[in-house]
């Protein structure tokens, strides 16, 4: 007995999946849609890696949407955390990836590789959710990415992409980080 071969996803098949989806978050690639597996943390009574990262995900769309205003761009729902089009055509400028345990590898290797491959992306970003930490990668002339990294709450990141200037004590508001957790920074007030 053989499998049976499952069709592929348009695009717009996937995010009508994706967006009804509750408890199981998704990823697109190839026509396929692939199962995320959350992270489980390891302390109890503690903000959970699930809670962080949605922390960390709204924290960055309002801070984004408040500072491009009505400027021809747009915060989209697709397989990244946050995707910043360009309305005009619409295009990926900027991408942002929260990164979990689980993901992090995947994130930094396959994904980034394919987002480099983007022809309208200026930036991608990754953003800790185990640390006040944000790194930017800049596409420059000639298709070189150019890397920066702000650390600490009292640093603040820039995405030029978009003209946005952002403190990382906004980014990771109402985020708890666990003292105990390995790669933590302490907080304010901790």
């Amino acid at each position: 007995m053989s499998a049976q071969p499952h069709p592929r996803l348009t695009p717009e098949e996937y995010l009508e999946i994706e967006r009804a989806a509750v408890e199981v978050r998704s990823e697109f690639y190839d026509g396929r849609m692939y199962a995320m597996s959350g992270d489980e943390h390891p302390y109890r009574g503690v903000q959970d890696s699930e809670v962080r990262h949605a922390l960390v995900i709204a924290n960055l769309r309002d801070l984004l949407g408040d500072s491009f205003g009505q400027a021809g761009l747009d915060i989209a729902d697709f397989a990244p955390d946050i995707v910043v089009v360009d309305c005009q055509r619409p295009n990926p400028v900027l991408i942002i990836e929260v990164l979990s345990r689980s993901t992090e590898a995947y994130d930094r290797g396959f994904k980034a590789q394919q987002y480099r491959k983007i022809g309208s992306l200026q930036e991608y970003a990754f953003v800790s959710q185990a640390e006040p930490r944000v790194e930017v990668f800049r596409r420059q002339v000639g298709g070189n990415w150019l890397f920066s990294e702000a650390m600490g709450t009292e640093s603040v990141c820039r995405f030029e992409s978009v003209g946005a200037e952002i403190a990382l004590a906004e980014i990771y508001s109402k985020v708890a980080f666990e003292s105990g957790e390995p790669g933590t920074l302490p907080t304010a007030g901790s």
